[in-house]
């Protein structure tokens, strides 16, 4: 394999990065009234690959989730896998979800995490 092409992105300051709000759908809410902001970083030109910047505030929501890894930059939640294992997830911490995965997060501080999707 021939790499034809190469890039850099730094992203200074994760932690404190100006993320825009991603409204959740009001079914997806079972408990508090959390709210989402994000920021994409880089996304693939056929849009297959997205890397991110993601944050959600305490409260319990739903989801069904894509193929995603993600490392934990702050805050703490808990994520149960329907049919699959409960994570436990806090800072320093990485995780892979499956497409299809049908989740329940429980967050219990405000959680930001990078993440790298593959849809």
């Amino acid at each position: 394999m021939t790499l034809t092409h190469s890039f850099a992105l730094h992203v200074p300051a994760v932690a404190d990065a100006d993320l825009t709000p991603e409204p959740l759908d009001p079914a997806q809410i079972v408990a508090g009234a959390p709210e989402v902001t994000g920021k994409v970083v880089w996304k693939s030109a056929d849009g297959r690959q997205v890397r991110g910047i993601w944050q959600i505030t305490p409260g319990v929501v739903t989801d069904t989730e894509a193929d995603e890894l993600f490392v934990v930059i702050s805050g703490s939640a808990t994520i149960e896998v329907e049919g699959g294992p409960t994570l436990r997830v806090g800072p320093g911490d990485m995780a892979v979800l499956r497409a299809g995965d049908r989740t329940t997060w429980t967050v219990h501080e405000t959680l930001r995490k990078v993440y790298a999707v593959n849809l």
